[in-house]
């Protein structure tokens, strides 16, 4: 039978889950894997927290299950979550090494520390387990440096600038990350191209078998079925192409609405029905905005 969710709300709650002593900050923590004790009462336990989560696997391979699925992650690979995402760790999957850290950080200080717009732009806090950041050596020494400059301040005592010089090096950690993440799409472009490929011919395959009964699909859609997260999907998309997921749905769109309005004589709202649209206004909208003319202008001009 699977067990409930357990919701942890609090960097303390999840200090004694883990068997570590009282959190020197009450809503950002550096734990060190080879300091956890674990209690396996919790063994395969479902885990959500209420704050964000970065975690290095540091040595030896690793698993973790992530949502309803299970992913193998080498030495060097960086984990991002977002508030309120669900894991679990089993008993042989968990290790204790002395080169692996965790960030959490409530979702408290990001908002009183003034990053919760910025958090908003990195969208690998909401990728899939398996969409981690591979490090490479270099990498892994920068980021690890700004890590102990977050453990050194952690270790201080609470004063006026704790939280200020927390945020500064928590923010040079996720541009950091940015970056990186950036270079892993340079580096696996011919993976990405294969996504892309993959994209392309869902796409023809939707909108030749599907569309008239499940209507416009949506990034979530898409990203399901090509087995990644809708935000991975979009950054690999626009690695490639320069385009989104949602503004490549919205050219193909269009293109196939540019050959209804020259090979049939359908009225601009049975086209704007036929390409799933609800409302035609919302089609001779999206038309306009990309093509510089209404569905009507663009017939009569060719």
């Amino acid at each position: 039978m699977e067990k409930n969710i357990l919701a942890i709300k609090t960097i303390t709650d999840l200090h004694d889950l883990f068997g570590l002593p009282k959190p020197k900050h009450p809503l950002i923590s550096v734990v060190r894997h080879s300091d956890l004790v674990m209690d396996f009462n919790y063994k395969d336990q479902r885990i959500s927290l209420e704050m964000y989560l970065i975690s290095l696997k540091g040595s030896q391979e690793a698993v973790l299950k992530y949502g309803r699925n299970k992913y193998d992650f080498q030495e060097g690979s960086l984990v991002f979550m977002a508030p309120n995402q669900v894991f679990s760790f089993s008993e042989t999957e968990f290790s204790q090494s002395k080169n692996e850290w965790t960030i959490l950080v409530h979702q408290d200080f990001i908002h009183s520390s003034g990053l919760s717009q910025a958090i908003q732009h990195y969208q690998f806090f909401n990728y899939e387990a398996n969409e981690a950041l591979h490090l490479s050596d270099g990498e892994k020494t920068s980021i690890t440096e700004i890590v102990q400059k977050i453990e050194k301040e952690y270790h201080q005592n609470i004063d006026k600038h704790t939280d200020d010089i927390m945020s500064i090096n928590l923010e040079s950690l996720l541009k950091y990350c940015q970056r990186f993440y950036d270079r892993q799409f340079i580096t696996r472009r011919n993976l990405n191209k294969g996504v892309l490929v993959e994209f392309e011919q869902y796409l023809n395959a939707y909108f030749q078998n599907e569309l008239t009964t499940k209507g416009i699909p949506s990034v979530g859609q898409c990203g399901a079925a090509l087995n990644l997260s809708p935000y991975y999907l979009s950054d690999v998309l626009k690695a490639e192409t320069g385009k989104s997921t949602k503004e490549h749905i919205d050219l193909y769109l269009v293109n196939k609405a540019k050959g209804l309005l020259l090979q049939s004589k359908d009225s601009i709202s049975g086209i704007a029905y036929a390409l799933g649209f609800e409302y035609p206004n919302h089609f001779s909208k999206l038309f306009k905005a990309k093509t510089g003319l209404s569905p009507s202008e663009y017939r009569s001009y060719n």
